[in-house]
């Protein structure tokens, strides 16, 4: 058996789960490497990756005694007392500083093909922003808006966490001070092979995988984020990913109805566009549980099943927009009480031999962020309108691409003009408004001119 000084309990342990394979290139490295995989090791969980790799084995599938779940409609008209007073309980809770942004940014624009950070892909319509720039700068109107600091929470990944930083401080974080953005990569969690051992990635190391946007939640944790929003008095989390430029960050409605209904976990639903459409949908299950099922889960009857006027029964869809009670996140991670589910997925995986990676089946773990919302006391959803909320840039052309975000936003900006009965001429093609300049259409002053040009900023 291997020996360390220091180490010789970790050793055994790993022993007795029997992956001590890890130690097939103990004799090849240097002391440097053979502390970096101990050290590396010290951090796995054995006993719950053994639990983990019982679930790979055990007949895949997901409780279908469910209904709809219940929302609150958005208002045709949005002077409705219901939707006024919540807007005003959420502006007052805004403006006390107990709100908090919070995006997940893990990701890469390869799908975009852009080699970097997806949350740096450059994509306004005129002035060809970063999404980082776009969230970055709506956050400083917010905190300008509302007479307080606003703070923005980014999580990043392992392979992104350098380069959103650099992203960051050679922009001077857009405008917002840099002790109000936090910046931290989110947690790995070790994948396992098709036999449950872990995968090598080099001679002294293993192969691990993001905990997925449900981990998120932990990472506020273990990265010290939920202890400051604690010291600042935070109690409301606003989350969204970061490929939505449209999302209304910081909702007052959607706070207001957070606090006034005592919910632990709020959500912004969209009503689908199609039966298929590839947006989980808000379920109830029988014990009185709400919750998502994604769409590759909902099964064919119920996607297709209609109300008696003729809508989709199903018809509400996550967009991934949710508010989090600060106490909620603490409690749910505090590994005593309720957690998270890790989900499997079969996966081709890279591992190392010496002669060159090669292709293995295994298994990658993750958590969803939407799993959060069976596990909350009161959960609340609220319909938010597509052409507002959801410009999604996914892919490099067609359906949720770079393009068709774009002219979202553009349309988005032109409806908030002419509600604020300001004359768009007709020679106008793109408009794109600086976040700084308004986030919802009151912000823009009624007598505001726009130059009669095919592609119009106003900043």
């Amino acid at each position: 058996m291997v020996q360390y000084a220091g180490y010789d309990e970790l050793i055994k342990k790993i022993c007795e789960f029997k992956q001590d394979h890890v130690f097939k290139y103990w004799n090849e490295l240097t002391e440097g490497e053979r502390k970096s995989l101990l050290k590396e090791l010290m951090s796995v969980d054995f006993a719950s990756l053994a639990g983990l790799f019982k679930e790979t084995q055990a007949e895949a599938g997901i409780d279908v005694d469910f209904g709809p779940a219940p929302f609150i409609p958005r208002p045709k008209n949005l002077s409705d007392t219901a939707w006024q007073k919540a807007k005003a309980f959420g502006e007052d809770h805004i403006k006390a500083g107990k709100v908090a942004a919070f995006v997940v940014a893990g990701g890469q624009g390869s799908r975009l093909g852009y080699e970097g950070p997806k949350g740096a892909y450059t994509m306004s319509p005129v002035k060809n922003k970063s999404l980082f720039q776009i969230h970055a700068e709506k956050i400083k109107k917010y905190s300008m808006k509302y007479g307080v600091a606003v703070p923005f929470f980014i999580m990043t990944s392992d392979v992104n966490h350098a380069a959103t930083v650099a992203h960051f401080e050679e922009n001077e974080y857009f405008g917002l001070h840099n002790k109000d953005v936090f910046l931290f990569p989110q947690n790995m969690i070790p994948s396992l092979d098709a036999n449950g051992k872990l995968i090598l990635s080099s001679k002294n190391s293993i192969f691990k995988n993001p905990d997925g946007h449900g981990g998120s939640l932990t990472a506020l944790r273990t990265s010290g984020a939920l202890e400051e929003m604690k010291k600042r008095g935070i109690d409301t989390l606003s989350y969204f990913q970061v490929d939505n430029p449209t999302v209304n960050i910081v909702d007052p409605v959607l706070i207001g109805y957070h606090h006034i209904e005592q919910a632990e976990v709020s959500s912004k639903a969209l009503i689908k566009a199609y039966p298929e459409e590839k947006v989980g949908s808000f379920v109830r299950w029988k014990d009185g549980r709400e919750g998502v099922v994604e769409y590759s889960d909902l099964p064919k009857e119920k996607m297709f099943e209609k109300n008696a006027d003729g809508s989709l029964t199903y018809a509400p869809g996550s967009i991934a927009i949710h508010l989090f009670s600060r106490e909620y996140i603490e409690r749910i991670t505090s590994g005593r009480e309720l957690s998270l589910p890790f989900h499997v997925a079969r996966k081709k995986i890279k591992s190392y031999t010496p002669e060159g990676f090669i292709e293995i089946d295994g298994f990658k773990f993750e958590k969803f962020v939407f799993d959060a919302l069976p596990l909350a006391k009161k959960s609340l959803i609220i319909e938010c309108l597509r052409e507002e909320e959801f410009a999604p840039v996914k892919n490099a052309s067609g359906i949720d691409s770079v393009e068709s975000s774009q002219q979202l936003m553009s349309d988005l900006y032109k409806s908030w003009v002419r509600a604020r009965g300001i004359v768009l001429p007709d020679a106008v093609k793109v408009l794109e408004i600086s976040p700084i300049v308004a986030v919802a259409p009151e912000d823009l002053p009624v007598g505001m001119k726009i130059p009669a040009e095919e592609k119009v900023y106003i900043g």
